[in-house]
């Protein structure tokens, strides 16, 4: 009879794509899967291994009626989640952060039941702060974890962030900065994450550049549906080569053929691009929670491999200085992909699974 693993994760695509990434790599070391998420993760899920669903209560609150609300929903969730993991005799709990993971994992530690957390930032989140103490162990993304509680950093393993298959299989590829006359492919992500600056500054940022450079330009952006026809126009008065749309599918070919990113930095996003050894430029989310999209991104800053620029230093002429400075200098992109590439940690899904499968020795 094969094992059991349960993965918890919700909420958003940087707790859930980890998981499913995970939950992949089991699947093919003979693991059986089964998701715990809520209504908000599914979203993310069409294509999640699991041979099971666990839909479970989970719920934020703000003031003391609020705070009540969501402690009654995390206790139905752990009741939820209780039966659920007697049913299936899991052998090993996985969270991935986010409000589902709570009462899954607290469910497992009630039935003493094996359990790991996975926290994809380089700041440990809330949900995963207040359930480190309890857990079986903590696998980080980043170097020096922030926000440890006292007494759990020798718990913590340093494993990296699981990236999907597509994206690892660039992490052999050879960069090639662009030759000259040849064009220069620059890919815009993160329009849909509050994302306004990207959206809107970029373009004109782009559309500033010296003719020189603008007239190599190839630009692939993810915008904001509002701001897409003005993105569309302000390439079109540049007459810079733009593909402008709200979401990219093919997420690993468009990486492979960028010879810079601009983008937000998102756990999964910091990963992606020491992976794929690509420069970049990234502009933290000022509002992510506890700044840990600045975190994020300051091994890879460290390493040579991105420009990091604060949202409230942004504007048009500073993204252009900074653009020129790096576009115009093919020899720094070639240094800048060696130092992204210096801060990988390629082979996370796999020293995760054995993690997990470690921690399962024990039952099953």
């Amino acid at each position: 009879m094969s094992r059991v693993c349960v993965v918890a994760a919700g909420g958003t695509g940087g707790h859930m794509f980890p998981a499913e990434a995970l939950a992949r790599e089991l699947s093919s070391r003979g693991w059986r899967i089964v998701l715990a998420t809520d209504h908000r993760g599914e979203q993310y899920a069409h294509a999640f291994p699991a041979e099971e669903r666990i839909a479970l209560d989970a719920a934020t609150g703000r003031g003391p009626i609020g705070m009540a609300r969501a402690g009654l929903t995390i206790v139905r969730g752990v009741v939820q989640a209780r039966a659920a993991l007697k049913r299936l005799d899991a052998v090993v709990v996985v969270g991935f952060g986010g409000y589902p993971s709570a009462p899954a994992l607290l469910a497992a530690l009630s039935q003493r039941r094996p359990t790991l957390l996975h926290e994809q930032n380089a700041v440990l989140g809330r949900t995963n702060r207040w359930l480190a103490p309890y857990v079986g162990g903590i696998a980080s993304s980043f170097p020096d974890l922030q926000k440890v509680p006292q007494g759990v950093g020798a718990r913590v393993t340093l494993i990296g962030n699981p990236v999907r298959s597509d994206i690892r299989a660039l992490h052999e590829r050879p960069f090639a900065a662009p030759a000259p006359g040849e064009p220069i492919r620059v890919l815009v992500t993160g329009g849909s994450q509050g994302a306004r600056i990207l959206s809107e500054t970029a373009p004109r940022a782009l559309a500033a550049l010296p003719e020189a450079i603008r007239s190599r330009l190839k630009v692939q952006q993810q915008s904001r549906p509002e701001t897409m026809e003005a993105a569309r126009q302000i390439y079109l008065d540049a007459a810079i080569d733009a593909e402008v749309a709200p979401f990219f599918r093919d997420m690993a070919a468009r990486l492979s053929a960028a010879h810079l990113v601009i983008g937000r930095a998102g756990a999964s996003t910091c990963s992606e691009l020491a992976v794929a050894g690509l420069p970049s430029i990234l502009i933290p989310l000022k509002i992510a929670m506890d700044d840990h999209q600045r975190f994020n991104a300051a091994g890879l800053a460290a390493a040579g491999g991105t420009e990091i620029l604060l949202e409230d230093e942004v504007t048009v002429e500073r993204l252009t200085g900074t653009l020129a400075t790096l576009l115009g200098d093919p020899a720094r992109l070639e240094a800048m992909s060696r130092g992204a590439r210096s801060a990988a940690l390629p082979d996370a899904t796999r020293s995760l699974a054995d993690l997990v499968e470690a921690a399962g020795r024990g039952r099953g």
